[in-house]
């Protein structure tokens, strides 16, 4: 962890800070990876974001430098509020481990606000499970995924809502290809973490393993939007064989030239499949974040 003491004589720029999309991977992906952040979205001309925003700082403070706290002016940087998906402000989120962990929209009164704060505070101080959670990514990065498991359901058994084990253990199941299992898992989520990030994104990777069991040839489909480049529908289904060949950033691409031809297709198909696989993936992964910037320039032309 970074010491407050490397600034003795101002650790408030350590504590609470501005940040901009240039430097919120440092001030909030990286120093998330120390201790906990919270990243405030307000904008000038907000009148909750003026009440909330003092009230955050003085919680923040008062933690004593187990959480520290970045804003985000979202006039400026509206880039980072659209990958975060922030529709309305004051929105704020805690950032652990590189990911948002917990939110809330709207201003709070004091008494929640502390709550917050103590509960985003005490994520560094886990009696261990935030390195047990590291090395069962590893394991399943190495694929060791039974002892990932393994890792998973013992850290569930200290915390049973510890969203990321929760979802750690669906994505094992998936590895393992028992999409009954990891269904049942999802269905079965404590009802606090049940719309949690980690949970949202293990049913997505649900939703397309199943999708990937139904797949249809990559060749001939490619053949066919070649023969017909207005069959949407063979447009489409290519989209979910080259999602299930492994090939995320051509799939995306597909669903984006389909949505850029006719973006009400069935429905708007083609934007909730994006919405699909930038789920599964993490936020900052290279593909949500290029496909998430093409998609709003598609939107808002």
């Amino acid at each position: 962890m970074i010491g407050l003491g490397d600034k003795t004589t101002a650790p408030q720029p350590t504590l609470v800070k501005d940040t901009t999309e240039a430097t919120f991977m440092a001030d909030v992906i990286e120093a998330s990876r120390e201790v906990p952040v919270i990243v405030d979205f307000w904008a000038p001309w907000c009148g909750p974001c003026k009440t909330l925003g003092p009230a955050l700082e003085a919680a923040v403070k008062a933690a004593g430098g187990k959480v520290r706290m970045v804003k985000v002016n979202v006039d400026e940087n509206q880039t980072i509020a659209g990958q975060l998906r922030v529709q309305s402000i004051p929105t704020v989120f805690a950032f652990w481990q590189g990911q948002p962990v917990d939110a809330f929209q709207g201003a709070l009164p004091a008494s929640d606000i502390k709550k917050f704060i103590d509960k985003t505070s005490a994520l560094a101080g886990d009696g261990g499970l935030a390195e047990a959670l590291e090395a069962a990514e590893a394991m399943l990065a190495e694929g060791a995924v039974a002892d990932a498991a393994e890792t998973f359901a013992a850290i569930l058994e200290e915390e049973p809502e510890n969203a990321s084990a929760y979802g750690g253990l669906i994505r094992c199941h998936l590895i393992q290809g028992d999409l009954d299992q990891a269904q049942a898992l999802a269905d079965a989520a404590p009802a606090k973490i049940a719309k949690a990030k980690e949970i949202e994104a293990a049913r997505a990777q649900i939703e397309l393993a199943r999708q990937a069991a139904n797949a249809g040839p990559e060749a001939e489909l490619r053949a066919a939007v070649e023969a017909d480049p207005a069959n949407a529908q063979a447009r489409f289904d290519l989209a979910l064989a080259l999602h299930a060949a492994g090939k995320v950033d051509e799939a995306v691409d597909a669903l984006l030239d389909l949505f850029r031809r006719d973006r009400d297709w069935n429905d708007g198909a083609a934007r909730a499949q994006l919405m699909i696989i930038f789920d599964a993936l993490k936020p900052q992964d290279p593909i949500v974040l290029k496909g998430r910037r093409r998609l709003s320039s598609m939107i808002f032309a």
